[in-house]
């Protein structure tokens, strides 16, 4: 595996970090195939042109994130894809132009059919005054860039992001709490997939809104699973009906 990595010794980033990411591109890549042994210490730091200390900062990152798993006289293994943490954000980022762009889609929509339902219907029943404010805000920008003559995909992907983390926060549920934070960086990719073309399903997006400010739970849970129709997100070739 000599010579896989480039010098890093220049960029502007944490060392660590992009160091990291490299490793990692080349697990998720498959060049560097599960179950394998990386690169010693001392060929790796040659390639990167850094220190022992910023390599074991990056092996440190990539263990916390399931990707390697360092042994005594063994070395460090590239652990099986079974371990790897694909709700990491960064992962994720790291992860970009490497994966089939419908694929990655599918299953994010598959995940969100899976918990975003339950999560609108918790909204509804408890969602404070001041998260229906600020949900009430996102929708009316929502509905701005929507009826817009000229669409905006940045502004849409930004605002509809916010929407859907918004109704994770208001759940009033601790368990949910983070994937208002983990799945934006997974939005960003599945909103710009299904919002080409102008496209943003603003009448099922103003369904939920309405259910979760009425405090119809079941119709803000029903309403959410019509939205999550893959048809809705131009997935409809990928995902078996």
């Amino acid at each position: 595996m000599t010579n896989t990595f480039n010098s890093i010794s220049d960029s502007k980033r944490s060392l660590h970090v992009q160091v990291a990411r490299e490793i990692a591109r080349g697990i998720l890549s498959g060049e560097l195939m599960q179950g394998s042994i990386i690169p010693g210490e001392m060929a790796l730091c040659e390639q990167f042109g850094i220190s022992r200390t910023a390599l074991r900062e990056a092996v440190k990152l990539l263990t916390s994130k399931g990707l390697l798993e360092s042994r005594p006289k063994i070395g460090t293994r590239v652990l099986k894809r079974e371990y790897w943490n694909f709700l990491d954000p960064q992962l994720i980022e790291w992860m970009d132009g490497l994966t089939d762009n419908d694929e990655f889609c599918a299953q994010f929509l598959i995940l969100r059919r899976a918990i975003e339902p339950e999560a609108c219907a918790l909204a509804a029943k408890f969602a404070t005054v001041e998260r229906r404010i600020e949900l009430s805000e996102v929708f009316q920008q929502m509905v701005d860039i929507a009826e817009a003559e000229e669409f905006n995909m940045k502004a849409w992907i930004k605002v509809d992001t916010h929407f859907h983390s918004l109704i994770f926060n208001a759940t009033a549920n601790d368990f949910y709490l983070p994937f208002g934070h983990i799945l934006t960086t997974m939005f960003v990719n599945f909103i710009s997939h299904s919002s080409q073309e102008g496209r943003t399903c603003i009448n099922e997006h103003r369904h939920i809104y309405e259910a979760i400010m009425a405090g119809n739970a079941e119709k803000a849970r029903l309403t959410s699973m019509e939205h999550l129709q893959p048809s809705n997100h131009r997935l409809d070739d990928v995902i078996p009906a």
